[in-house]
């Protein structure tokens, strides 16, 4: 199976990419956002214990992302892999989807980083936020604390597969298909 960690900032254009590499590859989408979304409209266990740890104002414990992530790695069947998109968050989380992966013997391949200046991010987001409706991506403050906490808390996680020479950089600035053949030549080279 291929299974690859896309990763960068925010505005960084993963959104953009993973549908096309999903199309291409025939990989099984994996965003927290969409678990989180699905698991607290159905109700489920993990469902409900994520809502709680919300409703108190407090981060998802990775055991809680954890197990979304395997609930959902257990429908994958007839996939040719998996594309994580804005996860693994921390190094907590990578860890604990190596050891979920390798005991399904099944692997992260690698991680394919977009690497896009901050000024450039700041342009794309606030674009982003003119046609997508988000609140969020209008607000220069929280542009900010977006960016600050992808730089303080997820880059890390870069340093982690870099430690396993996993982990390859990709300009993300450039023509949308220029960059996509950029990202394949890496993927074909796993």
């Amino acid at each position: 199976m291929l299974n690859i960690v896309l990763f960068g900032p925010p505005g960084a254009g993963k959104g953009t990419q993973s549908e096309k590499l999903i199309s291409k590859y025939h990989l099984t989408h994996i965003s927290t956002g969409d678990l989180f979304r699905k698991h607290l409209t159905e109700g489920t266990e993990l469902g409900k214990l994520a809502q709680k740890y919300m409703d108190d104002g407090k981060l998802v414990p990775d055991e809680v992302v954890i197990g979304m992530v395997d609930d959902k790695l257990k429908s994958t069947n007839g996939s040719s892999g998996v594309i994580f998109d804005g996860f693994p968050r921390t190094v907590n989380q990578a860890e604990a989807l190596d050891k979920l992966l390798n005991g399904m013997g099944e692997p992260i391949k690698g991680m394919i980083a977009l690497n896009v200046p901050e000024a450039e991010l700041r342009i794309r987001i606030k674009e982003r936020g003119k046609t997508s409706g988000r609140v969020d991506d209008q607000d220069e403050a929280k542009i900010t604390t977006r960016i600050k906490v992808y730089q303080d808390e997820t880059m890390p996680v870069a340093n982690y597969y870099k430690s396993q020479s996993k982990y390859h950089q990709i300009e993300g600035v450039g023509e949308i298909e220029e960059i996509f053949h950029d990202i394949c030549s890496v993927i074909d080279s796993f």
